[in-house]
């Protein structure tokens, strides 16, 4: 009988050690990144990771991978489809072949300031289309901010949308942005961003066009002499997380998880608005020239986007009343 009992209780002590640390065990959230460590989506996902790890009292723990060590933004999407990464911190270049109405913030000069920019992301646009990344495997933590993008180049200070006829420009893997620059008479490229600086120090493209933010902490200055505050795409970003693994968190930490990257969106907007205020100036300082050219000739330039039936069609998910009825709701919202 005390035989029998104490193989009962050596049993169950088995059980528990090889139970107990499974249970235990510290939550570890791999969180990709495209761009420099430097960067503003970097600085935002390591205060993400602190104010998580603060919260579960170090049960997860966030760890940020910079430039492109997991793969390009695509790669990364695709990871969380399949589980095999957690998260990332991604602009919305390569979001429109997983859901095409993001492809609806790619629409040049959609926005006139960050003010319009939010009214939209953050309202009754911006969740609709945010819901939809779930039904693709993933799931939205918030829209954060890449910013207003300008252009750079190699060749010529532009001022007026002549003055890019023949360059070739870098764009990000999206029709819109590759319609956009064809309307300015440049040949656009789509590469995956990693591969960017190589290419524009090899002149395999002339130029390329990024928020100031992005071209700073690049060293785009060290490779490309003329920068033009364009502002003709306002980016938004979008933090990620997989959808497996999201379900395997327990409600306590799903609400830590959202309530931390909606900290964590506000201070990377407050970041991005600093350095547009200041990154202008470092890049001259750094001996590019900077021009400002008149935003109306480029925005008249582009202004058949909008009218392409297929764009309109690729906004609406293949649905182009869809996409038109999308396309007059963000204009109105961003008045």
């Amino acid at each position: 009988m005390r035989k029998k009992l104490l193989t009962v209780v050596l049993f169950s002590l088995f059980v528990v050690l090889a139970v107990a640390p499974a249970s235990y065990a510290k939550i570890i959230l791999k969180c990709g990144t495209s761009t420099q460590p430097t960067h503003i989506y970097n600085l935002a996902a390591e205060h993400f990771g602190k104010i998580v790890a603060e919260k579960t009292g170090g049960e997860i723990e966030v760890q940020v991978f910079p430039a492109s060590q997991l793969g390009s933004e695509r790669d990364m999407v695709e990871g969380l489809q399949l589980g095999s990464l957690e998260m990332t911190l991604t602009s919305t270049g390569p979001m429109g072949n997983f859901v095409p109405q993001v492809k609806l913030f790619n629409l040049p000069f959609l926005f006139k300031d960050r003010e319009s920019c939010y009214r939209v992301l953050d309202g009754e646009i911006g969740t609709q289309i945010a819901d939809r990344f779930v039904k693709v495997g993933i799931r939205s933590l918030g829209w954060y901010e890449n910013g207003f993008r300008n252009i750079t180049n190699s060749k010529v200070a532009v001022n007026r949308p002549e003055d890019m006829k023949g360059i070739k420009i870098r764009v990000m893997e999206d029709d819109v942005f590759i319609l956009t620059m064809k309307s300015l008479g440049a040949s656009p490229l789509p590469m995956a961003f990693g591969e960017l600086y190589t290419a524009l120090e090899q002149k395999t493209v002339d130029a390329q066009e990024n928020p100031l933010a992005v071209i700073h902490s690049s060293r785009f200055f060290e490779v490309q002499k003329y920068l033009a505050m364009t502002g003709h795409f306002y980016s938004p970003a979008v933090m990620l997380i997989s959808e497996m693994t999201w379900q395997t968190l327990s409600p306590e930490h799903q609400k830590i998880i959202a309530d931390a990257a909606t900290q964590a969106r506000d201070y990377e907007r407050g970041l991005s608005l600093k350095a547009d205020q200041e990154l202008e100036a470092a890049c001259a300082k750094e001996g590019m020239t900077v021009t400002h050219p008149d935003k109306a000739p480029f925005a008249k330039a582009v202004a058949a986007v909008y009218k392409n039936p297929s764009v309109i069609k690729a906004i609406g998910g293949g649905d182009a009343k869809a996409g038109q009825k999308l396309i007059d709701a963000a204009l109105a919202a961003a008045k």
